[in-house]
Order: C-alpha cells, then sequence, then structure tokens
C-alpha cells in the first residue's frame, strides 16, 4: 500500500497537497490511513493538517518549501466536496481592473464561507455571489469573479475589452454557456464580452 500511495504521489510531483480521498481507490481507508502514517514517519510525506498532506518540494538551502496557497485551498475544496476560484479582488487585480492587491488569501467558493489554518497558512473561502463554472478553465472562472467585484455599475467598454481580451474562444463558450446561472447584468456583460471577443 505505502508503495501504491508513493507511486501515486511522485506521479503528482513534488509540491502536490493531497488528501486520503485523493489515493481512496488503492485500497480500503484503514489501510490508507495506516499507509500514510507510516509515510509520515518514514519522511516521504508531510501531515498539513487533519486529513491533509503535502509532498514537499526541496530547495538545495531552504530545505522543505511550504505549499502554495492556491495548491492548499485546491486540497482543501476537494476535501470538502466544493469548487474554488480566485476572489474577486484577486481576480481584477489580476486582469489589471484593480490595482489593489488583497492582503489576505481569500479564494471564492460555491460552499460555505470559513478559514483554514494549514501549512502555516490562512486560508480564507468565501461564499461567491457570481457562478463558479464546474469544470470552468481558470480564466473563464477569473473573469466571472472579476466581474462581480467590479460590479454592475463599474462595467464599461474598458472593462468588457480587457476581459474579453484575456480569454480564449473556449473560456468565453464556458462563461456564454453558464449564462443561466448568473444575475441578468452579469448575463448582459458576458454577450458583450463574447461580441467584443469575436469582434
Amino acid at each position: 500500500m505505502k508503495n501504491r500511495i508513493m507511486r501515486r504521489v511522485r506521479a503528482k510531483r513534488r509540491g502536490w497537497v493531497f488528501t486520503p480521498s485523493d489515493v481512496a481507490d488503492l485500497g480500503s481507508r484503514g489501510a490508507v490511513d495506516v499507509a500514510l502514517q507510516r509515510l509520515v514517519d518514514a519522511g516521504q510525506v508531510r501531515r498539513l493538517s487533519r486529513g491533509l498532506y503535502d509532498y514537499p518540494k526541496r530547495h538545495r538551502r531552504l530545505g522543505l518549501l511550504s505549499p502554495s496557497a492556491r495548491d492548499l485551498a485546491k486540497a482543501i475544496a476537494r476535501k470538502n466536496g466544493v469548487k474554488i476560484g480566485p476572489s474577486g479582488a484577486t481576480a481584477a487585480n489580476r486582469l489589471g481592473l484593480s490595482t489593489q492587491v488583497p492582503m489576505k488569501t481569500v479564494f471564492s467558493t460555491d460552499g460555505k464561507s470559513g478559514s483554514h489554518d494549514v501549512g502555516g497558512r490562512t486560508i480564507m473561502l468565501k461564499r461567491s455571489r457570481a457562478p463558479l463554472i464546474k469544470d470552468g478553465s481558470g480564466p473563464a472562472n477569473t473573469a466571472i469573479q472579476a466581474l462581480s467585484h467590479v460590479g454592475k455599475g463599474g462595467v464599461d467598454r474598458i472593462v468588457i475589452q480587457r476581459i474579453a481580451g484575456s480569454l480564449a474562444d473556449k473560456d468565453v463558450d464556458q462563461m456564454v454557456n453558464a449564462r443561466p446561472q448568473m444575475s441578468g447584468w452579469m448575463s448582459d456583460a458576458v454577450i458583450k464580452i463574447a461580441e467584443a471577443h469575436d469582434g
């Protein structure tokens, strides 16, 4: 069991943050738990918090590195069965729609809001007012969260053009298909983004 788990862990490469559910298909829950504990004891993987592990990256001078906030958030989301995306403020900053740099590590989620102390970081999940597209691309979900942050009154031609320019065809298609989940003003904005992208 230890070897089977480590084969999967190594295939994901160093830096992977995972939960027992990510390796649950390899054996019974009891066997997986025992194997994970033995891997932790042997120093092959690291326990970050209850039910959360990583295969840490190593730096020749700094030693074991902490996982990124995004990797932690993705693992927490898988553990809780929810979707995540960038916070509205982060998305707007990423697309150049805001110069404000978020001070806290916050992610949008379709689940409950809450904070998680893990891996020496505090990861905040905040329930999103805008939809998070299931299996949606990063750019599509970033665009939607940025729209939500800018708000109805902030959507102008510059915002539309900037978002449209950040998207590939597949991203636009995903946003258009998600329009039934959106408020009216956001749905209208997505149409304008699609037209600007195609134009």
